[in-house]
């Protein structure tokens, strides 16, 4: 916990980036722009969103995710054994998202998110988060067919490497904690409702964190939320109650939920409850993104109030549902609007942290 910031609260992560980047991110992909301008508008992005993050008051920020194309596939770039043709994510909306194909052995990350967080850092002094991509998520690279003379155990095996890799590589270079993006994991019950998918993500990602000792998982912490692009979700009618008994047995010591825009945040705050462990910090979430109504502070507080009826004050955090742009051509939200609500949440934090009175 944080001096001064008796309710720790962090963002999730990514922040909509600025008109004249997504500009050269096309010219670039057209071949209008070389690589030299494409780097100097991520790092004016970059510039822009520290600045501005530090304005918001938040104690912990990131870098927005402005130089990843997108949350997921980050680790991807420069790779020459992939296709386009991989598994499909469908939205409430109707718009999709599809992963790439793995084609070839062997398996490596062409970029680590360490990367990301020693750029921030150049441009601030406050503590930065780092997000990463779970080892779930990029299972679904291999595909079903198999591929000749790599079989999936080694596909797995290097998957493991890597992702831990990741992880080890983002505490090393001075991240205050690290989240691992798990959003996959409610969309997993609307496509295997037994559970058992589920588990075996979870089984999979906690091989990653055996690779850690009791006191790093305590800064390493996991994400879910149902989706969240184009103002759009994946798996919000998916009832949290199928999630959570799960989700709580990943070897993280931090978890991040969304809540401020599910129907019955009472009842699933009851079963956290129910499910937390001392060594569990539980950040709730008390912003909801898609919603462009921008939360007071008042607001804010009644749901961190709300959520300490439940969660143990000394456990429990606040933060976003989830990203504001985890894909970079996502452009729903406003920049300005994602920043008042980040404000909004810091001072909604520590209205209530006053009225509880810590």
């Amino acid at each position: 916990m944080l001096p001064g910031m008796p309710i720790p609260t962090e963002p999730i992560g990514s922040i909509p980036r600025p008109p004249a980047l997504i500009e050269a991110i096309v010219a670039f992909q057209n071949k209008q722009i070389e690589a030299a301008a494409l780097g100097d508008a991520y790092a004016s992005a970059l510039r822009d969103t520290i600045e501005r993050f530090e304005q918001t008051g938040s104690p912990v920020i990131s870098d927005g995710e402005q130089s990843k194309p997108s949350f997921a596939t980050y680790p991807l770039s420069g790779l020459n054994n992939l296709a386009p043709d991989g598994v499909v994510i469908p939205f409430a909306d109707g718009h999709v998202r599809q992963l790439p194909r793995l084609t070839a052995k062997p398996f490596r990350y062409g970029v680590h998110a360490a990367g990301y967080l020693e750029a921030a850092r150049r441009y601030t002094k406050l503590p930065v988060k780092q997000a990463v991509i779970s080892a779930s998520a990029l299972s679904l690279l291999y595909p079903s067919a198999g591929i000749p003379g790599y079989s999936r155990e080694a596909f797995m095996e290097d998957l493991i490497n890597e992702a831990a890799a990741d992880i080890r590589g983002a505490l090393d270079a001075g991240a205050a904690t690290v989240q691992i993006d798990f959003t996959e994991a409610r969309l997993s019950l609307k496509l295997d409702p037994s559970g058992k998918l589920l588990r075996s993500f979870i089984a999979l990602n906690n091989q990653v964190l055996d690779r850690f000792t009791p006191e790093e998982r305590l800064h390493i912490g996991v994400h879910v939320c149902p989706g969240g692009d184009h103002d759009s979700t994946h798996s919000a009618d998916v009832d949290y109650a199928a999630l959570l008994p799960d989700l709580f047995q990943m070897k993280t010591g931090r978890i991040y939920l969304q809540m401020a825009s599910e129907p019955d945040r009472k009842r699933t705050l009851r079963l956290v409850s129910e499910l937390i462990r001392p060594d569990h910090t539980v950040f709730i979430g008390v912003i909801d993104p898609i919603n462009p109504v921008v939360e007071t502070a008042g607001e804010v507080r009644d749901r961190v109030l709300e959520a300490a009826s439940f969660v143990p004050l000394a456990q429990l955090g606040t933060t976003d549902d989830c990203g504001f742009a985890p894909f970079a051509d996502d452009t729903s939200t406003a920049r300005d609007v994602a920043f008042a609500k980040i404000r909004a949440r810091v001072e909604g934090t520590e209205l209530a942290a006053r009225e509880l009175g810590v």
